[in-house]
């Protein structure tokens, strides 16, 4: 027999996912509500530990707004909201400071001509020396200082024995919450006033990946699975420098290393970015990451050189403790010896299209941080925009929702269920499979051909897929696949139906924007669009 409903119970505000966004909402919104936080150990390993670099704001005096927003503009190829850059930019400055307040322990400046307290360090887009960061583990320090201030919170629930595998919805089409397991399969229907995503990104459809456990797009197929509108999908980001080292877990090589001066060579010794841009190995990520992929095509290596070891020991042990104490783990000196790297999936630009305050389109759901599209980063995000948006945008959904007023009742449908069970092994081969179509045929460089191959073997997957769905009982793993492979099609069905090249959309059959003289325009798709 298919599981019953374990139980049903009443929550006031609903957080699925337990990164820097969704912490930061908990903190800011309990302070006149009460909150269910539904956080898995998992989240522990997802992007937000994994963000070495830092956090970009308007902090020194020689640096200013307008500054920031334009190159942030110039990053996302005309595709950026402005409306949306800007608020992100000016609130930008409080949010650093609440983590100050916090404890996060930032790398000060102990220069006696420092002009901010705390090092600010420059990267890849950016005009000016505007990243804070706490020396090469921002991610980390942010995260772990923010579980902390939740764990000791009186008005904070932390749910970390379920995960989410649907959301609820009444029949006035309004989000009532989530459908989620427990460790032992029974399904626990979490009813809230209000839900809000904090899920994460879609770097976990593709084959290689900066962190250990990526998200692939659950939240954002939970979204859509109740009418929310989807954005930007094409528009996956590829982190240039990721450690290539095909026999251990993925490992990131921060955007720092080059914003300190470390350079990029091919195999055969070549030093090929001068010549790309006048930026060198300071350029945005797509240019930076397909220059690197035409070095490895053109070598036929499986990685490119980044070298930083003419700073020497000293800088680079100040700078990059943790890179350094992790690849000496791994057998490689970077003191001595160059760092082999390769791009690899890292942050998806699209999402959940939200308002300023986290809005979607459908009532009493919200969606923040890399689950959410909010215009910031257009067709391709700059360094280290992505924490702050997370904090920007938590901060400014906790508002929206500080004084809302209780949802009345209306009845929840429970979705039927069959009672054959899925074989883990099986669900696993299908993602590995899904991983490999999108990483052959939807990654840096994408064809028209490569796409249309790519829609057919994924529909056909998802039929497989479907037929064993219908048939099995509850299970977050055969969900997570579920959620992933709609992503992964809607992210070929919005590639191919952008028609030139712009931002981390590189189509060799199309033109680049800048021929066709054609307005920017955000690509929309709802699961509809599917059928």
């Amino acid at each position: 027999m298919p599981p019953s409903i374990l139980a049903c119970s009443e929550h006031d505000v609903l957080v699925i996912g337990g990164g820097v966004a969704g912490l930061t909402f908990a903190l800011h919104v309990a302070n006149t509500r009460r909150v269910t936080l539904v956080r898995p150990a998992s989240d522990d390993q997802g992007a937000s530990r994994w963000a070495q670099g830092g956090i970009a704001a308007v902090l020194s005096p020689q640096d200013d707004f307008d500054a920031h927003v334009a190159d942030t503009l110039v990053a996302g190829d005309g595709l950026c909201d402005e409306r949306a850059v800007r608020f992100t930019v000016e609130q930008g400055p409080s949010a650093i400071q609440w983590l100050l307040s916090l404890g996060v322990p930032f790398t000060r400046d102990e220069s006696p001509l420092a002009s901010y307290p705390y090092h600010l360090t420059r990267e890849g887009g950016h005009g000016a020396r505007r990243i804070i960061h706490a020396e090469d583990a921002t991610g980390r320090a942010v995260l772990d200082t923010l579980k902390r201030h939740v764990q000791a919170h009186g008005a904070i629930t932390i749910r970390d024995d379920l995960v989410a595998i649907g959301l609820l919805a009444d029949d006035e089409k309004r989000c009532r919450g989530a459908r989620c397991l427990d460790a032992q399969g029974q399904v626990l229907e979490l009813i809230a006033d209000d839900t809000v995503l904090a899920t994460g990104g879609a770097s976990g459809i593709y084959l290689h990946t900066t962190s250990p456990h990526p998200a692939s797009g659950e939240g954002m197929m939970m979204a859509a699975e109740l009418g929310a509108e989807l954005m930007n999908l094409e528009f996956q980001q590829f982190h240039p420098t990721c450690l290539h080292d095909p026999e251990g877990p993925p490992f990131l090589i921060s955007e720092a290393v080059r914003g300190e001066g470390g350079r990029l060579y091919s195999t055969d010794g070549h030093r090929f970015m001068p010549e790309l841009d006048d930026r060198a190995e300071l350029a945005p990520r797509d240019i930076v990451a397909r220059a690197i992929d035409a070095e490895m095509q053109r070598t036929g290596s499986p990685h490119v050189w980044l070298d930083v070891s003419h700073l020497g020991e000293a800088a680079i042990l100040h700078h990059f403790p943790t890179i350094h104490a992790h690849c000496l783990g791994r057998g490689l000196d970077i003191t001595r010896q160059p760092i082999p790297v390769v791009p690899a999936a890292h942050y998806s630009c699209g999402g959940i299209a939200t308002d300023l305050d986290g809005s979607s389109s459908v009532p009493n759901l919200y969606a923040i941080g890399e689950v959410a599209c909010t215009g910031l980063h257009g067709a391709n995000r700059m360094a280290s925009n992505s924490l702050l948006e997370c904090l920007v945008y938590a901060r400014s959904c906790a508002a929206r929702l500080e004084r809302k007023t209780a949802l009345g009742s209306a009845p929840l449908p429970t979705p039927a269920h069959g009672d054959k069970q899925v074989e883990t092994q099986r669900i696993q081969q299908w993602r590995l499979t899904m991983r490999e179509i999108m990483s052959r045929h939807v990654a840096i460089v994408r064809r028209d051909a490569g796409l249309d191959i790519a829609a057919g073997e994924l529909d056909a997957l998802m039929n497989e897929v479907r037929i064993a769905i219908d048939d099995a009982p509850p299970n977050a793993t055969l969900a997570s696949l579920w959620h992933a492979l709609r992503l992964a099609r809607l992210t070929v069905l919005a590639a191919s139906l952008r028609r030139e090249s712009r931002g981390l959309h590189y189509n060799p059959d199309c033109p680049s924007h800048t021929l066709t003289g054609l307005p920017a325009q955000p690509s929309r798709l709802h699961l509809l669009d599917l059928s």
